[in-house]
């Protein structure tokens, strides 16, 4: 009998429920790999921007570097490509809502992502046995806390013109075509929702792209940026360029994930509504210890 008793108070395995009833659409799916690339970038910068801030150790070998700046630009491009997807998720639920559960099914999106993340792994692969190639006779400084490939090629007094090369053709073929695409599937939003005749319908639509496109811009904004001054800004000052790399690579991931819960008014009723069951659990469950 107390064997009995043990199995029903014992059980085998525990379900978890978390926020259930909602998660599993399309635009959630697209979230979720938007976190997971952000907290990928994040955590390709954490180790050394941490070392040296907390442990003052401002050493790293080759090959760390390399495989530190293969994973930046790895999740740096695979991030434009998720922004790409989530375009094309409003495009659809816009342009096309009769479609849009027939088009965006989730075997579908794994089968989308999975071919931008390894088209990102192909492109950027070559990179760090380029870089490993070239001769360092430079002073071996670098004036961030993270290896990046602009700052790296600066210290090869080797012939880098194939770098050049391979460095446009990969931001042309990624971030320069994502980026294309994401533009235009917002004027063929903005075609659609023009041609609405409900102003109230017209701006709740137009209300559904404020998100992306604040995330666009804080995606694109600074790595354009750095961009641009790497190439054609030789006598900048190194403090800009330090600072632009922060925002692009430690506040912006952090913030993108914010601005969507807060948009989200379906998240936002779901975690405000788990928070306050929770603090009315503990309270009742505070109480009761008191009482006893």
């Amino acid at each position: 009998m107390s064997a009995v008793n043990d199995t029903n108070f014992k059980p085998a395995v525990f379900l978890l429920t978390g926020i259930s009833g909602h998660l599993h659409e399309p635009i959630y799916i697209f979230l979720s790999m938007l976190a997971v690339t952000d907290f990928g970038l994040s955590m390709s910068t954490m180790p050394t921007i941490l070392g040296m801030f907390l442990f003052n150790s401002r050493e790293i070998s080759l090959g760390a570097c390399f495989a530190q700046l293969f994973f930046i630009h790895l999740f740096s491009f695979t991030e434009s490509s998720v922004l790409l997807l989530m375009a094309f998720d409003l495009f659809v639920a816009i342009c096309n809502p009769m479609r849009y559960a027939s088009i965006l099914t989730p075997p579908r999106i794994a089968k989308m992502g999975e071919v931008f993340v390894l088209r990102g792994v192909a492109v950027i692969f070559p990179l760090p046995f380029l870089l490993k190639h070239y001769q360092y006779c430079q002073a071996s400084v670098l004036s961030d806390s993270y290896c990046i490939n602009q700052k790296v090629i600066k210290m090869a007094c080797s012939d880098i013109r194939v770098n050049y090369i391979y460095d446009f053709f990969v931001t042309i073929s990624i971030v320069g075509l994502n980026s294309l695409l994401i533009l235009l599937s917002y004027m063929m939003i903005l075609k659609t929702v023009l041609s609405i005749a409900s102003q109230t319908e017209c701006l709740r639509a137009l209300s559904t792209c404020i998100s992306h496109s604040c995330t666009f811009l804080l995606f694109y904004t600074p790595m354009v940026g750095l961009s641009v001054i790497h190439r054609f800004w030789k006598s900048s000052s190194p403090l800009l360029l330090i600072l632009i790399g922060y925002i692009y690579l430690v506040i912006s991931p952090m913030m993108k994930p914010i601005m969507y819960s807060v948009k989200s008014k379906h998240l936002c009723e779901r975690i405000i509504r788990r928070v306050l069951r929770n603090s009315l659990i503990n309270r009742h469950s505070w109480r009761t210890l008191m009482s006893v």
